[in-house]
């Protein structure tokens, strides 16, 4: 075809690349356009300050909306769990794709598991979601470890553990696989002892409300059983009133009797009928966790995932999690 490329704005770290050169492909599948890669540093990127104090994972954003908003870049690929709750209305998120494993990861000296790191062990996180459920489980279990900050990319983070300055540290399995450095994983933690960050795991595609004709393109790319499970997750954190560096992990899923359909397809013979919904909040020292579920139908809805995420958040506020989430967001 003779249109023009696509501009696909992204973040120019080597994760951010890797998953919108991987969109850029699906993007060209459908619209039969090419997509070229534009390079955006975002204040994220170039801050060296801890997240919780520069504004949260929001600030990996910003600069890619107001890409987007002076017509720089015609779509944008971001980490999901990245996006603030509020949506601009002349943006439009037209595509969230099948999302990859949510679970956060180990990746320790000498292959250690989480519970076999030796006493005192020092574990890096820039997250106080994970501080909060990891050093929970930790009391819980009689280990004793230090949850270090950190900041970095990939390489950063796990050169950490190379030169010795940390015992492991903690990152997405989605990151990691998506990267093809999935192999370095010591240890997956499950969701039953660390949940995810609401969206994790998820992209987001996203555009501008008024080009009508790239938004329904970019749509095909759309998976609905995860737009509706990280769209309840989202909704619990902004009914929290809690900002993305929030210690709030959230993730929606299929309850254990149930199986996870394939695009909506059967699997194993069933189809998926409801959604399990887990919301935490901690103080960071992990020694005060609100922890709740709730299990309902598979939302059909944008409403209906709402609702499913304001009602946990109810229930959670109900609990006391307000009080433990440090500062709200306004």
């Amino acid at each position: 075809m003779s249109e023009k490329a696509l501009r696909l704005g992204t973040r120019r770290s080597k994760l951010a690349m890797a998953q919108s050169g991987q969109v850029a492909d699906a993007v060209s599948q459908v619209t039969g356009r090419s997509v070229e890669l534009v390079e955006i540093t975002t204040y994220g990127d170039t801050s060296r300050e801890h997240l919780a104090q520069i504004g949260g994972t929001g600030v990996f954003v910003a600069a890619l909306r107001e890409a987007l908003a002076r017509g720089e870049v015609d779509f944008a690929v971001h980490s999901l769990k990245d996006l603030p709750t509020a949506q601009p209305a002349e943006l439009v998120l037209a595509a969230i794709p099948e999302r990859e494993d949510p679970r956060d990861v180990l990746v320790a000296r000498d292959a250690l598991k989480f519970a076999d790191l030796p006493r005192g062990a020092r574990v890096g996180t820039g997250s106080p979601r994970r501080m909060a459920q990891l050093n929970a489980y930790a009391r819980a279990h009689g280990l004793d470890v230090e949850t270090v900050p950190i900041r970095g990319n990939v390489d950063t983070r796990i050169g950490f553990v190379h030169n010795g300055e940390l015992d492991a540290v903690v990152l997405a399995a989605a990151g990691l696989n998506r990267i093809g450095r999935g192999d370095e994983v010591t240890d997956f933690l499950s969701v039953d002892t660390v949940l995810p960050a609401p969206g994790q795991g998820a992209l987001a595609i996203e555009c501008t409300a008024a080009d009508a004709d790239l938004v329904a393109a970019l749509a095909q790319l759309d998976d609905p059983y995860t737009r509706a499970a990280v769209t309840a997750e989202r909704s619990l954190l902004a009914a929290l009133e809690a900002g993305c560096s929030a210690p709030v992990g959230a993730l929606a899923d299929a309850p254990p009797t149930s199986a996870r359909p394939e695009r909506g397809a059967q699997s194993d013979g069933q189809i998926v009928k409801e959604m399990r919904l887990r919301g935490v909040v901690g103080t960071t020292d992990g020694s005060t966790l609100v922890q709740l579920s709730t299990t309902g139908p598979v939302p059909r809805t944008h409403h209906d995932a709402m609702a499913l995420g304001r009602e946990l958040a109810t229930e959670m506020l109900a609990r006391g999690a307000a009080g433990l989430m440090g500062e709200r967001a306004l």
